[in-house]
């Protein structure tokens, strides 16, 4: 025989209250005495109860979904601030769905529209594609990481001005006369833009030339690779580079020790995350270390402040810290 599945008024029957009393308890809702709550719990215990969780959900018009979209997890930035993003959402009873869009403007929409229609209470993004017309039109909690998206989304993002004087110094400091930094096309509405105004300032301070390599993030390494080839043939005088990521500082000293010069004594780098996983592979890199869990709790907190009703579009800055290696 099929066996009779446990009701609510089954519940409120072994506790004895009202089935109303047992939907309050299950929802959190107005004043309870501890006894009666203790109650209800033990009721469910008993009788091995389940709430709908369906129900629950249209009842307080939430899903406990947060969507996530950003550009890639094989990255070593994005792979740790997408896990501490998880984390962070699990504590607060939140399940994520997850999108990694490459770069890629119709891949970001899709996800979008795929999201919404999956009635998520809130998004995190993080992708660095411009023109997505839903963001302006949303009508829901969103936070956007290390990117500008509307006047109306708040943004949770590193002092990346602070963090471009940090890196310029390390490499005056070393004695460099010929910096070179790589960094977003400057069309880009990003953050990642105030590392290189803080170059070109102290650069410009110091009566320095200034020259900043364009490396669009989703390029493929090959193309990277060739524009870096390209970096060290137009300037062989380079004596020091402030890459804008960890990745792109790895693949300029691959392509220094090919071309015969050598890190630290001939070539000074500095990059830019400073990820675990990027310090475990890489500890001899010499970077500017974003505060990655820190965003991720920050991106968090507003998210919530949103779902619970308390817009904000108040932007969050966090510190950044020089690691030493021995590159710089």
């Amino acid at each position: 025989m099929k066996k009779q599945a446990v009701k609510l008024e089954d519940v409120a029957a072994v506790a004895g209250v009202s089935k109303t009393t047992v939907s309050r308890v299950l929802n959190n809702r107005g004043y309870l005495s501890q006894a009666t709550i203790d109650k209800v719990h033990k009721a469910m215990q008993e009788l091995h109860y389940r709430p709908n969780i369906i129900a629950r959900q249209l009842y307080q018009q939430r899903t406990n979904l947060v969507g996530l979209v950003f550009p890639t997890v094989d990255n070593p930035f994005f792979g740790q601030l997408e896990a501490c993003l998880d984390h962070e959402l699990y504590k607060r009873g939140y399940r994520v769905l997850m999108g990694n869009s490459q770069n890629n403007p119709d891949r970001e929409r899709a996800y979008l529209r795929q999201l919404l229609n999956g009635q998520v209470d809130g998004l995190i993004v993080g992708a660095h594609n411009e023109g997505i017309e839903q963001y302006r039109n949303i009508q829901l909690p969103v936070v956007s990481i290390e990117r500008l998206v509307s006047k109306d989304i708040p943004v949770v993002a590193a002092d990346n001005y602070a963090g471009g004087v940090l890196a310029t110094q390390q490499l005056l400091d070393d004695g460099c006369q010929h910096i070179i930094h790589t960094n977003y096309p400057h069309d880009l509405a990003s953050p990642n833009m105030e590392r290189r105004r803080a170059y070109e300032e102290l650069m410009r301070r110091h009566g320095l030339p200034m020259y900043t390599y364009e490396v669009s993030f989703d390029s493929s390494t090959a193309e990277k690779i060739k524009i870096f080839y390209r970096l060290f043939d137009e300037h062989p005088e380079v004596d020091g580079v402030f890459a804008d990521n960890d990745t792109n500082a790895s693949l300029i000293m691959q392509v220094a020790r090919k071309r015969g010069r050598r890190v630290p004594e001939d070539l000074k780098v500095v990059g830019f995350d400073g990820a675990n996983m990027t310090r475990t592979l890489l500890p001899e890199l010499t970077t500017i270390q974003q505060p990655i869990q820190q965003m991720a709790t920050a991106a968090v907190q507003l998210l919530q402040d949103q779902i619970d009703g308390k817009k904000t579009t108040n932007s969050v800055q966090l510190p950044v810290k020089l690691i030493h290696g021995t590159t710089a």
